[in-house]
């Protein structure tokens, strides 16, 4: 056959395949564009481009926070492989050999949460742990200190756990990780605190799985700052670290708490409000001002509602704010907003705490008030009053062991609680009946409508088996926290409502 032949021959084979080529052509673009597509999707589908590669020119690398988005994506989505299920057996001498097959996971090993220098060589990690882990297992952890210094070596010690809400978690219970070192660390250049959790077979006692993350993470400029904090005077007198705040909640009634406290602590002191979900659109409006003024910090805890733990974590909440703001104040309190501290006339906060700086910690006594009953000469204008200026009935039965609020010098607590801490270096003291105490009127910050639901023209009554009895020490002082925040902050929260 002539080359002429072979030349037409192959043109005619090429011609006849016309629509077969067409299809094949489509066909690889087609696939070659739904692989560059593919490789800014999860890493769940099989295809990548490296099987292609022939198909693709080297992709432009996407921004970092676009990989951090897929990997979060990526890390959610994904999930884990199924483990091989096994059945069951007959043994040589006859006996059924039964099979469990474990799916999923109870809880999270550990949820960190926060971790801060306490010192040159001390550190606490805050998180939740898996309550039923602590309560049937042994959980151990270790603390690794990993220089930036390549040239100096690790160090590693045992972890002191310290369970602040024992008895009160649910599937999580809060955990304070106390990681003391021999020697300082971090001196030079920084470094990171690296937590081994080790089960030690809680859970399944056929293997110690052992979960390792990075607790913080300090550069050379971090450890000056926190030197620098260390050695000045604290910023606060006075400091409050308030439990999680959830539901409706009444603006007016925390428009009242802020005055009072602020006038109470005065100019150096602070008061970080934590948002569980109760800091809606009126609550923020009653903050602001207080905020501007920078008697206010507000921080959002909504995510911890993910994980099942007591009263929204309040645990957990509270040992953060200690040791996030320990060294920043001299005095740190904990009590709720539906509580008031109270001094008496002749004294102030400060010469209060001044006659009990040889202790850690002081616990204050409480003066339950009724939530709905007021006085008679009210009617018609309790509106216009404010709550602890009208819900002036006392609780007076006696006999009942009633919860008391504390205070502690923040440096010297290594773990606290919503009560009181037993986790301190010092003495406590209970005796504080005459110096100080607190109004607590329950369930009143709650409710978003007026308070006063049955007035009364008696100075004692018992409603309820319960009996009570007039006392306007609340009262008496309404005026004056009412133009104390006129002078703050103006007449902005003057149309507050309730």
């Amino acid at each position: 056959m002539t080359k002429e032949k072979e030349r037409k021959m192959f043109v005619g084979v090429v011609w006849n395949c016309a629509a077969e080529l067409k299809l094949l052509l489509t066909a690889i673009l087609f696939l070659c564009s739904l692989v560059t597509i593919l490789q800014f999707m999860p890493s769940r589908f099989s295809f990548t481009p490296s099987n292609f590669s022939t198909c693709l020119s080297t992709p432009i690398s996407p921004s970092t926070s676009f990989i951090d988005s897929i990997s979060a994506i990526n890390a959610t989505s994904i999930p884990p492989p199924p483990p091989l299920t096994k059945n069951d057996e007959i043994l040589e001498n006859g006996v059924i050999k039964r099979a469990f097959n474990p799916s999923g996971s109870a809880a999270y090993n550990f949820i960190l949460m926060s971790a801060y220098r306490g010192g040159l060589n001390t550190f606490a990690v805050m998180g939740l742990a898996s309550k039923p882990l602590h309560v049937y297992g042994k959980p151990s952890y270790q603390c690794e200190w990993i220089p930036n210094d390549d040239k100096l070596k690790s160090i590693t010690v045992n972890g002191s756990k310290i369970l602040p809400d024992w008895g009160y978690g649910r599937v999580y219970t809060v955990l304070v990780i106390n990681c003391t070192f021999p020697i300082p660390v971090g001196t030079e250049n920084g470094g990171k605190l690296v937590i081994h959790a080790a089960t030690n077979g809680g859970g399944d006692a056929k293997f110690n799985t052992v979960d390792t993350f990075v607790g913080l993470t300090e550069t050379e400029q971090d450890f000056i700052n926190f030197t620098a904090e260390f050695n000045k005077p604290p910023k606060y007198d006075f400091f409050y670290c308030g439990s999680s705040l959830y539901g409706n909640l009444s603006p007016q009634r925390v428009r009242e708490w802020l005055a009072f406290h602020v006038r109470l602590f005065g100019e150096k002191s602070h008061f970080v409000i934590h948002d569980a979900g109760g800091i809606h659109e009126g609550v923020m409006a009653v903050l602001k001002p207080w905020m501007e003024k920078g008697f206010v910090t507000l921080q959002d805890i909504r995510d911890q509602e993910r994980f099942d733990g007591y009263y929204h974590n309040q645990f957990l909440i509270v040992n953060d704010c200690l040791h996030r703001y320990r060294f920043q104040a001299k005095w740190m309190f904990f009590f709720d907003v539906d509580e008031f501290i109270f001094v008496p006339k002749k004294s102030t906060i400060k010469t209060v705490v001044d006659s009990l700086s040889d202790f850690t910690q002081f616990t204050i006594e409480q003066m339950p008030m009724s939530n709905k009953l007021c006085l008679e000469e009210d009617r018609g204008k309790s509106y216009r009053k404010w709550g602890f200026e009208k819900l002036v009935y006392k609780d007076i039965k006696r006999g009942i062991r009633r919860d008391r609020k504390y205070a502690v010098q923040p440096r010297n607590v290594i773990a606290t609680g919503v009560h009181m801490s037993q986790n301190i270096v010092g003495k406590t003291t209970h005796k504080t009946e005459g110096l100080i105490k607190y109004f607590h009127y329950h369930g009143t910050i709650a409710e978003r409508r007026e308070p006063c639901r049955q007035l009364v023209n008696a100075t004692a009554i018992t409603v309820d088996r319960t009996p009570y009895a007039v006392d306007t020490t609340m009262r008496d002082i309404a005026g004056i926290v009412k133009r104390f925040e006129l002078k703050m902050i103006g007449p902005v929260l003057q149309r507050t409502r309730q």
